[in-house]
């Protein structure tokens, strides 16, 4: 009777020391890890706070079955590395935007060099011809229109990488023509760049070979 208590005494203990390893543990380091790149790259931010919400659920959800589940360690090193990622990429995100116009230059994008809906005459808005002669800060693609791929001095800088990576007639208002000034040059990439210099306004169409014509000119002597 004691040994067969015994034996069921044993089995039971096993059974009670047998946990499953969670998934939502196992996939919180997994996204910890993959949040890691956010730290460089701002876009990937999302992936980071994504990581971290994660990373909480799979901590409370071990914690409330410590009995059932292990992986508790896993979820809080996966939730540990994406508030890393998505701390410190947000910091460094920060410190660039905060810094990256140079002395005297005045950010400006896109956005505000397209048509005033208030004014459907006028190809470009009145805010925008303001903005001649002014040294001007601003990011943007190269067009893929460029007749060489290293050296390039002129080129059409764009908002996107819609319009930057499939070429074609962007729109007037979403084409500045760049100059370089010596020694600058470039080599084509579809990485953002960021320039600043003079920036000429004109209301009407400059020709350019391959597209329509543009309205923006940017002398730059800033290249990053």
């Amino acid at each position: 009777m004691n040994a067969s208590a015994d034996t069921f005494s044993a089995d039971e203990n096993a059974y009670l020391q047998y946990r499953a390893l969670s998934m939502a543990g196992v996939f919180a380091l997994l996204f910890g890890l993959l949040s890691l790149p956010a730290l460089a790259f701002a876009g990937l931010l999302f992936v980071a706070a994504f990581g971290v919400a994660w990373g909480l659920f799979a901590v409370l959800r071990i914690a409330k079955r410590r009995d059932e589940l292990t992986g508790y360690g896993l979820a809080v090193a996966g939730l540990a590395l994406s508030g890393l990622a998505l701390l410190g990429g947000a910091a460094r995100a920060g410190y660039e935007a905060a810094t990256e116009v140079p002395e005297n230059c005045q950010p400006i994008t896109f956005e505000m060099l397209q048509p005033d809906e208030r004014t459907p005459q006028l190809p470009i808005p009145a805010s925008a011809v303001q903005l001649d002669g002014q040294r001007i800060f601003v990011k943007g693609y190269v067009h893929p229109g460029v007749d060489r791929q290293t050296g390039i001095k002129q080129f059409i800088l764009v908002p996107d990488m819609k319009t930057c990576c499939f070429g074609g007639q962007p729109a007037l208002t979403d084409m500045i023509q760049v100059q370089l000034k010596d020694p600058l040059r470039i080599d084509y990439s579809i990485s953002r760049r960021k320039l600043a210099g003079v920036l000429r306004v004109s209301p009407y169409k400059k020709p350019v070979s391959g597209l329509d014509g543009v309205y923006y000119q940017l002398e730059a002597d800033y290249l990053k």
